[in-house]
């Protein structure tokens, strides 16, 4: 196929989570709806923080992280899909295609990124309490943050930059509510052998070495409640563990509900209405995990609340 035709594709077509007309107004009700309690949960969540003096710790900075990224993870997909319901379209440009799969990239993997630095902070917080202070320095936390946004921006670009070399048909349909690159690659019309490499290379790496991360936090966390013998020190241990253990949960169970279903099932469809767990669901129950189990969190929302109802 000719180069000439990479210039031939204006636009790809979503086919999105179903073809049904009157679906249609319930799934933009339902998805505007999840889309507002994610933006509003998670900016209740950072407001709190930024607000609270109590709340100016290492572990609060990365939360406050973490629900900033999973703000934009959501408005990455989201208003797109709501917009071409209510314009009754499927159109999304490929300049447009293209940024949303660069974006969603991103925010995934900070998302995943963000996850193995808390884990390493209650690390540190709980086998090393003493010399907590001094490693999760101000500044060290800045560094780590910076550290995995470059990371995940040089290595989304590696990907976006090999997509720009593929050639595409008029017309393309993704069978999906938004640009993933997976699907991106199933439907290109030119070879996608380096893609599909990078892909698998990148995947791995980055979902192994932050998994590995965590399990190797808690194993050291779990070593270390064992050896304690206060239960009010191991409750209160696991009273700031248990929110992020949820969160972890959540986040990799539904990556791994949506790989396994996809690996199944061979069903595109199936596979794009399991994505909404981990692209949609998970982000709007982060903000109630964490104001639901801890105090601290709860505590600066109502401080927030009375400051707001305040004239």
């Amino acid at each position: 196929m000719g180069a000439g035709n990479k210039t031939e594709v204006s636009v790809f077509l979503l086919l999105g989570l179903s073809e049904d007309p009157e679906l249609q107004p319930l799934l933009f009700g339902l998805f505007l709806s999840m889309y507002l309690v994610t933006v509003l949960g998670n900016l209740l969540i950072i407001l709190a923080i930024l607000f609270d003096p109590h709340l100016h710790t290492p572990m609060y900075f990365f939360l406050s992280n973490l629900s900033l990224v999973d703000i934009c993870f959501t408005s990455t997909t989201i208003p797109k899909m709501l917009l071409n319901i209510q314009a009754h379209s499927k159109d999304i440009s490929y300049i447009g295609c293209i940024t949303q799969v660069y974006f969603f990239m991103v925010f995934a993997g900070m998302d995943d990124f963000l996850l193995t630095v808390m884990a390493y902070d209650r690390y540190v917080a709980i086998c090393h309490p003493l010399h907590y202070s001094v490693i999760m320095n101000p500044r060290l936390c800045v560094l780590l943050v910076l550290i995995c946004w470059l990371t995940i921006f040089l290595v989304s670009l590696i990907h976006i930059l090999l997509v720009g070399q593929l050639t595409f048909c008029p017309d393309t349909e993704l069978p999906h509510f938004f640009c993933e690159l997976a699907q991106i690659l199933k439907v290109a019309c030119s070879d996608t052998l380096i893609n599909n490499i990078c892909l698998y290379v990148a995947t791995a790496l980055l979902c192994m070495f932050p998994l590995t991360g965590i399990l190797f936090s808690y194993s050291q966390i779990v070593s270390s409640l064992m050896r304690m013998t206060s239960t009010e020190g191991k409750y209160k241990a696991f009273s700031t563990c248990g929110s992020h253990l949820s969160v972890v949960s959540l986040f990799y169970g539904t990556s791994l509900g949506v790989y396994l279903t996809s690996a199944v099932t061979h069903s595109s469809q199936r596979s794009s209405v399991a994505s909404v767990m981990y692209t949609v669901v998970t982000p709007m129950l982060n903000p109630f995990i964490y104001s639901l189990r801890n105090k601290d969190v709860k505590g600066a929302l109502r401080k927030l609340s009375r400051a707001a109802s305040c004239p």
